[in-house]
């Protein structure tokens, strides 16, 4: 009797060793588009963070050029220490948040960037907190009064679309130009994310509106402002002798 050949495609053992060369070869396309891309994806994360420092001065830019932006606006770099002195050691670029609110604030490195537009000089704060969903992050500047604010820029890794996540919006942004940090005792609070705060006339209450429906989110942004300031207050009193805003 004639024997049947046997189709060794079809055994399990030669579909156990296709599912696991197509598994390395997968791997390893993804491994090295990854790694190729990496560079690229750093360089966009550095450009847009120039972006965003550079807007809360009014500087608005394509990323292609805030580099250049960057290095024309922005005069000082400095990494601070919790009293306020200058940490020699470390690139305030480049301290991650996010690794750095891990730990006490003693131990914490805290980057200030300082920027000169015709004449007029402005602390740039970065923030991070938490949202409804996850976290939230952002930069603040002061005037040269180190009590006034220039702008704002926040956004969020998971906040709900049409609420939470309109914090990115120009439109809240702007509730926050000129209002001031301190209160008329020179008492540091920030500013506070409240229902009902209508009207952009009052710059001295430390208020701006809220987003409808965004009661949490606002929460976070409060939080994230009055924690972060509070721990450059010693070197914003290096800088400035007021009378009302510091004492």
């Amino acid at each position: 009797m004639e024997e049947i050949p046997v189709n060794k495609t079809n055994t399990n053992g030669y579909t156990f060793m296709f599912a696991i060369i197509m598994v390395v070869v997968v791997a390893s396309v993804l491994a090295f588009t990854a790694t190729t891309l990496q560079p690229i994806q750093n360089e966009n994360v550095r450009q847009e963070k120039m972006q965003n420092i550079l807007a809360t001065v009014g500087i608005e830019t394509e990323r292609s050029e805030a580099e250049e932006k960057y290095n024309k606006y922005i005069t000082e770099t400095i990494a601070l220490n919790e009293d306020g002195s200058i940490n020699e050691k470390a690139d305030a670029f480049t301290v991650d948040l996010a690794k750095e609110l891990k730990k006490p604030g003693v131990d914490q490195v805290y980057p200030l960037y300082i920027a000169n537009i015709e004449g007029s000089k402005y602390y740039i704060i970065p923030l991070r907190g938490k949202g409804l969903w996850d976290a939230i992050w952002g930069y603040v500047s002061l005037k040269d009064d180190v009590n006034t604010i220039k702008g704002a820029v926040f956004d969020h890794k998971g906040e709900t679309p049409g609420l939470g996540a309109e914090i990115t919006q120009t439109w809240f942004r702007e509730r926050f130009a000129d209002e001031k940090i301190f209160d008329g005792s020179g008492n540091l609070i920030g500013v506070s994310v409240v229902k009902g705060n209508v009207g952009p006339s009052n710059k001295d209450d430390n208020k701006v509106d809220a987003i409808s429906g965004a009661t949490i989110t606002g929460n976070g942004v409060s939080d994230m402002i009055s924690e972060r300031l509070i721990h450059y207050l010693p070197y914003l009193k290096q800088q400035k002798d007021i009378k009302v805003a510091i004492q």
